[in-house]
Formats: C-alpha cells, structure tokens, sequence
C-alpha cells in the first residue's frame, strides 16, 4: 500500500513538469465571445515549427444553412465552404506564447493579426485577434477536446 502511495505521489509531482511543454496542437471548441455558444471544433496542426487552424465541424442552428461558404472571404478563400477552411496561419512559439501569426473571422471575411496561449493546464486556448496592437481585438477560450 505505501509502495503504492508513493507511485502515486511521485506521479502526481512530475507531471506539473510536462504541463510546460503542452502544445496547442489538436481539436479545440472554439466559444463565441458574444454568446458563449459552442461555434466551431478546428484542428490545429504544426508543420515547420508554425501552427495553422482547420474548422473541422460547425454547431449551427437547425434554422441556419448547414453548409455555409465564406462568401465575405477575398482572393482564393471567396465562396469556399466554411467547413475545411483554413483559419489560422503562421503561429511560431515564443516563450509561453504563439505569435506571428494571422487568423481568419469567416464571418466578415476579415483577416486578423493573432496570438494565442495555453491556459488550465493546456486545457483551454486564449486566442486574440487583432488590428495593429493586441489592446485593438477580441479573444476567445477555446477548450480542448481531445
């Protein structure tokens, strides 16, 4: 039983020690900041050292088109489905940060500047975007479902 406490403990000691080294790759549910509803579930990949953003699913309303296209989209991502689009480019790390980066509202079609960081033990993702400086955006928490 003590041996058995001990495996426990030791365990429990060292993973604050991996918690650092989380990584925002993976599928998140991103929250609208407005509502507080479930929007979108993106997968985050990393290739190269930078970080980009799918949307792999949309939570729409029974009464919404199920199939949207970024119709306030410019240039090659114009009228494509919403579903599969590319949101997030660019993000390299940068300490405790993921900077650099640009990420894509697909409902004005607008491009953002954008960073983004691991909170709640890599749980949940605070990810800013924004106009020139970071004061001039919005955030959203996005949680980690895998």
């Amino acid at each position: 039983m003590k041996y058995l406490a001990f495996i426990i403990t030791a365990a429990l000691s060292i993973a604050p020690a991996f918690a650092d080294d989380a990584s925002p790759v993976g599928l998140w549910k991103n929250i609208d900041d407005v509502s507080g509803k479930p929007k979108a579930l993106i997968r985050i990949t990393e290739s190269n050292g930078a970080l980009q953003g799918k949307i792999e699913q949309l939570f729409r309303a029974p009464n919404e088109d199920q199939n949207p296209k970024c119709e306030k989209c410019e240039g090659a991502r114009k009228d494509q489905p919403v579903v599969g689009l590319v949101i997030m480019t660019g993000l390299k790390k940068d300490g405790d940060e993921y900077n650099g980066g640009e990420i894509l509202d697909p409902d004005n079609g607008k491009v953002y500047r954008s960073k983004m960081h691991l909170t709640d033990s890599g749980k949940k993702l605070s990810v800013r975007g924004y106009i020139g400086v970071p004061m001039l955006g919005r955030s959203q928490v996005w949680v980690r479902q895998e």
